[in-house]
């Protein structure tokens, strides 16, 4: 048998080519040296710190007061906005110096970016007081409408989450989330013509049954017939959006129910007779309450039960695991399902607890920001609920500058821009992470039984 050989100058240049250090020297000498990821971090927030001390400079003086709680207690905290932007411009300016310099500064570099993207939003909102008529507002209810509008997000990363960690990837959550809308609501119109009672509660168990119908379907489609796993969750949406669209047009509408009665709010014992947080911190509706519970459970079964530890296994090695007696494809389907169960639930959040209607689209590209928490957060629940609430508050946030009425130069903001908030939030943070999000090793891939 013949063997190939390379001369010794050849392994040498084959041995540099895999050594990054040599490669940066050659780099360096070549004049092609790249900035990495934290650099190029570091030169957008070193431009960002360098107009923002122009736009401190700019800004009126005024100081502008903000209320932490409700009732004569609350304390309140004025600011002066130029010195405080002024402030979060030095220091994105000192991350990206760090950033820059991250061949001494290390990890240090990574904390310091981390702390000027936490001041993205304080930066936000003190610009936006500034800019506006009202010098006064409450931080409060910006921390509980974030809470609450990340729940869709929230609950629709944990399903791709199950999904995932099983090995199948699911990008069919918004058609899931929105059949469990519109089949929850055309239950509760139907059956309880939209007056609450029990009807109410079974609409929200009909939302979560057709949601793990629609994922029992993208199970069969990718782990039975092995399709592409990314056309079926395509398909799973074009078939929501046919199925919802007819759904309305053909049953919601000719029953007459227009504005429903939505799920009650619930008190938490105690907590939320707390004094100036409790009433708003510990009070909800069910499903924004269950989604703490949901995360909860999710982190227990996953991490602390053997039944998880197969979801986990057959999504990182599935041959090696049937090797061992679990049933990979009966595994991945109990998860796929569980997972449509949960985003079906998320689905009964925008029409049974927000809205108390139904309208085509109207989960609004969640499910798709849902994703981007997921990858956000590493696949792990608790960082995709962070993710989630990262995503809940540039909406909230959006919407609080739209109420402050803020003006530029004599126009003011258009509602249609910020809007998009979340939107531009899901671009950067994606941009941000998805490089180093490392998912399971066999996620995408079809499982064949060995024969």
């Amino acid at each position: 048998m013949a063997t190939e050989t390379h001369p010794p100058a050849d392994r040498a240049v084959a041995r540099h080519e895999r050594d990054p250090d040599v490669e940066r020297a050659v780099s360096r000498q070549r004049g092609l040296t790249r900035l990495s990821r934290l650099q190029t971090l570091g030169v957008m927030f070193g431009l960002l710190g360098a107009v923002l001390v122009r736009v401190a400079a700019a800004l009126p003086g005024e100081d502008v007061t903000f209320g932490i709680g409700l009732g004569d207690a609350a304390p309140e905290f004025p600011v002066d906005p130029p010195n405080a932007v002024l402030a979060i411009a030095v220091v994105y300016l000192l991350a990206a110096a760090a950033a820059l310099a991250e061949r001494w500064t290390k990890r240090y570099a990574a904390v310091m970016l981390v702390l000027a993207a936490a001041l993205s939003a304080p930066l936000l909102l003190l610009c936006a007081m500034a800019l506006s008529d009202r010098g006064q507002t409450n931080l409060l209810p910006l921390v509980t409408e974030s809470l609450r509008l990340g729940t869709p997000i929230a609950l629709g990363a944990l399903a791709g989450r199950w999904c995932v960690r099983s090995g199948v990837v699911n990008i069919g959550i918004e058609g899931m989330m929105l059949t469990g809308a519109g089949i929850g609501f055309m239950v509760y119109a139907v059956g309880g013509v939209g007056q609450g009672g029990p009807w109410l509660y079974g609409a929200v168990v009909a939302a979560a049954v057709v949601g793990g119908l629609m994922a029992a379907l993208h199970a069969v489609l990718s782990v039975t017939f092995r399709t592409d796993q990314i056309v079926s969750g395509v398909a799973i949406n074009l078939l929501a959006i046919g199925i919802t669209s007819f759904v309305r047009r053909q049953v919601i509408l000719p029953s007459g129910v227009r504005s429903a009665t939505t799920l009650p709010t619930i008190d938490l014992p105690v907590l939320s007779s707390l004094p100036v947080v409790g009433e708003r911190l510990f009070s909800g509706k069910p499903i924004f309450l269950s989604m703490f519970v949901i995360f909860a459970l999710t982190q227990l079964v996953l991490f602390r039960t053997a039944w998880g530890l197969r979801v986990r296994s057959v999504g990182e090695n599935p041959h090696a695991v049937e090797t061992l007696g679990v049933d990979v494809v009966r595994t991945r389907y109990q998860a796929v399902i569980l997972g449509g169960i949960i985003a079906g639930i998320a689905g009964a959040w925008f029409s049974l607890e927000t809205t108390g209607s139904f309208d085509n689209l109207m989960t609004n590209g969640k499910g798709f920001i849902a994703l981007a928490a997921l990858i956000f957060g590493k696949w792990r629940p608790w960082s995709a609920f962070g993710g989630a609430m990262l995503f809940g508050f540039s909406e909230a946030l959006g919407s609080r500058i739209q109420l402050l009425q803020v003006e530029v130069g004599g126009f003011p903001v258009p509602s249609q821009f910020l809007q998009t908030l979340p939107f531009v939030v899901t671009i950067v943070v994606l941009a941000g992470a998805i490089g180093r999000a490392i998912p399971p090793a066999a996620v995408g891939v079809p499982y064949e039984r060995p024969h």
